[in-house]
């Protein structure tokens, strides 16, 4: 599967929008990708996991881990095809844990799954509870990543199904704004950070 079916998958869904949007991150947009929208049909979810599985060794991993909730579905399906555990971490009163009476046995290596990236920042609070719990994050997989020229956001590799570069802006120095293009609106899955 190339970048453009990818893409095509998500403008047929209706899943990638414009407007002007508070990312999860806090930061700014005039796009946005609701992934939802895409995993909702099942045969779009196995084929950008059989994508994403492309970009792996299935003999290195012993568990799927997702940070909740936007990598819940892709991280399920996932680890369905590796035929591996699939457990998710997830945020209570701001802070990202692990819970549900999830465990991770001491030395167990994870992949890290998720559906957009573009700071990073719930990755890395996921392999933070990760590493706290004993395990070892061993690779990050995206089906997008929204800011492919950042660097040195994990200290793991990190593989996508798609690069999409957008541009992102800090709230206070955000073009949008100051041309008051639409209230920014927050369609993702939490609150800004």
């Amino acid at each position: 599967m190339n970048e453009n079916e990818i893409l095509a998958m998500y403008e047929d869904a209706g899943a990638l929008l414009n407007g002007h949007f508070v990312l999860s991150s806090g930061r700014h947009s005039s796009r946005y990708l609701q992934s939802a929208l895409v995993l909702m049909n099942i045969s779009h979810a196995t084929a950008l996991a059989a994508e994403l599985i492309s970009k792996v060794s299935d003999e290195e991993i012993d568990m799927v881990v997702s940070p909740a909730i936007g990598g819940l579905v892709i991280g399920q399906e996932v680890a369905r095809q590796l035929n591996k555990p699939f457990i998710f971490t997830e945020r209570k009163e701001g802070e990202m844990q692990l819970r549900r009476g999830f465990s991770i046995p001491e030395g167990t290596r994870l992949l890290v799954v998720e559906d957009v990236i573009t700071t990073g920042g719930s990755v890395r609070e996921c392999m933070v509870v990760v590493r706290e719990h004993g395990g070892t994050p061993i690779k990050v997989l995206a089906v997008v990543d929204r800011a492919p020229d950042a660097e040195g956001r994990f200290d793991v590799p990190f593989a996508t199904a798609i690069s999409l570069s957008v541009e992102t802006h800090d709230p206070s120095d955000c073009p949008l704004c100051r041309e008051g293009v639409l209230p920014a609106i927050k369609p993702g899955s939490r609150g800004a950070a």
